[in-house]
């Protein structure tokens, strides 16, 4: 049995963290779908502005655009809603089989937009990805939000089957203290971080409120593993993958992850729903001096910032494209 059906047969579905052109035209994508059970995808402004800003494989798509008169916001959306929905449509077995649980192509909300933005994108029935949460209080947030989206639509008389992941991210806090991790505890707060948030998410899942909303036939947000790619070449390229194997999530890989993964991945036992081992090292790290909330506090600020220089620039790029492809575009 492969290591990506190990997982799938534990309840976790397995997303790539990547879509381009290249992906799609090559056949990539397809053979990851089929042969690595990749079920999803997620994508950031950083992948789409890498791609486009710093390779040739949408030049033929913008020069046909920018001949057409397009804009340049107007020809960033089109190219945006292209990718998405070719790998929809590559998907749509799954989504059928899976009665739409897995099979997502989702876009980015990110929590930068507030938690009051979140709930009213559940509300309005836009499924949403929840992402750049790095904590236990930050992913309670987001799942709040989500709550009282869907118990609005409830109310509302509204169909409430609305998907919705919540995006914890692992590896960027062990590479954020690096060594100064305490001794015989480097790569292991990330763990532990999702180890806690875990079981809020199962306590939340067992709750009276959640309980009504399922009876209503609500399908509840899913929590999802991102930044699984191992930062430390000293430590195994399967570190966080093997360790999050967790019934009703998912976890978003890398393709350099997804492909490590499938060669040599070797999931364990599935994570415990008590915590207490994750609780336990939390307060190793807080003895060390770790200051976790401030910690958390900073990785989202600075995710955050990623994200909108990413979506600052690419305007910009495609401008700088045309200034290079004048007489093509002509």
């Amino acid at each position: 049995m492969t290591p990506a059906r190990q997982l799938q047969d534990l309840g976790q579905s397995l997303w790539l963290d990547k879509i381009t052109r290249t992906l799609l035209d090559d056949d990539t994508l397809q053979r990851y779908i089929q042969q690595l059970s990749a079920t999803g995808l997620t994508s950031n402004p950083s992948i789409f502005e890498e791609a486009i800003g710093h390779g040739d494989a949408y030049d033929d798509a913008i020069c046909r655009r920018a001949g057409s008169g397009f804009a340049d916001e107007a020809l960033f959306t089109a190219l945006a809603l292209e990718d998405p929905g070719r790998a929809a449509d590559l998907l749509r077995r799954v989504f059928d089989a899976s009665e739409g649980v897995d099979s997502w192509v989702p876009q980015d909300s990110r929590h930068l937009e507030g938690l009051a933005a979140i709930e009213q994108s559940i509300f309005t029935g836009v499924p949403v990805n929840v992402t750049l949460l790095f904590s236990r209080e930050q992913y309670l947030g987001a799942a709040g939000a989500c709550l009282r989206g869907i118990e609005r639509r409830v109310l509302g008389g509204l169909d409430p089957k609305i998907a919705s992941v919540a995006s914890l991210f692992v590896s960027r806090w062990d590479k954020a203290i690096g060594d100064g991790a305490p001794v015989g505890l480097r790569n292991r707060l990330g763990i532990a971080i999702a180890q806690c948030t875990f079981q809020v998410y199962r306590g939340l899942l067992d709750s009276p409120r959640w309980a009504v909303l399922a009876g209503a036939a609500a399908r509840p947000q899913r929590l999802l593993w991102a930044g699984t790619g191992t930062k430390d070449p000293q430590a195994s390229d399967t570190l966080y993958v093997d360790a999050l194997a967790a019934r009703g999530t998912t976890n978003t890989m890398s393709e350099r992850a997804l492909l490590a993964f499938a060669d040599h991945g070797a999931p364990r036992a599935m994570l415990p729903a008590d915590a207490a081992q994750g609780r336990d090292m939390l307060s190793r790290f807080a003895l060390a001096g770790i200051g976790l909330d401030a910690l958390a506090t900073r990785l989202q600020y600075e995710g955050e910032q990623a994200f909108a220089k990413s979506w600052r620039t690419l305007l910009p790029s495609i401008a700088s494209w045309r200034g290079r492809h004048r007489e093509s575009v002509a």
